[in-house]
């Protein structure tokens, strides 16, 4: 059974290569709160790869770094940022717009994480008995709302099928010897 994960751990407590700063005197929306003067320092910098963090906020809130519709609720509170030479050494093969992406990665797992959407399974055999579980699964983008959490039901199956071939291993019946 898939289930919310009640107690996922911050994606902002992984080693990340982006640093996500933000403006916000109310909200912790990121890793360190700076003034805009600082984000304006790091932006006119060459040395540089960022983008701008979008936040949402009104009854939830929402993180994306291309923005949002609502003029009154939403706003630019931020960027995310590393140096070129740190993504050069985080990846080295990767492209300059491969490495944003990946630092676009970065804003969508913390607001997976500020919206609930981080899951777990339990995997139970019959009469509710434990088989696995597993959790901390954060949702995957770009695979629509059915492929969203396809890698943990895999997990899960897997676990179920591992038990269910162990079990039929252990009431085979064995030869006897005359």
């Amino acid at each position: 059974m898939l289930n919310q994960d009640l107690n996922p751990e911050s994606p902002r407590e992984w080693d990340n290569v982006g640093e996500i700063l933000y403006t916000s005197t109310r909200y912790n929306l990121g890793d360190r709160r700076v003034s805009s003067e600082e984000i304006q320092e790091i932006i006119d910098r060459k040395d540089v790869l960022w983008l701008p963090v979008y936040a949402y906020i009104h009854s939830e809130t929402r993180l994306n770094t291309t923005g949002f519709f609502c003029p009154w609720d939403s706003g630019q509170c931020g960027i995310i940022w590393c140096t070129k030479e740190k993504a050069r050494k985080e990846w080295p093969k990767a492209s300059e717009q491969k490495a944003l992406d990946y630092l676009r990665g970065g804003i969508d797992a913390l607001d997976s994480y500020f919206n609930g959407e981080v899951a777990g399974f339990i995997a139970e055999g019959p009469d509710e008995e434990h088989i696995d579980s597993c959790w901390g699964f954060f949702p995957e983008e770009g695979r629509g709302v059915a492929g969203r959490y396809a890698y943990p039901i895999s997990e899960a199956k897997s676990a179920i099928d591992c038990w269910v071939a162990d079990r039929a291993q252990q009431t085979e019946p064995h030869e006897t010897l005359l």
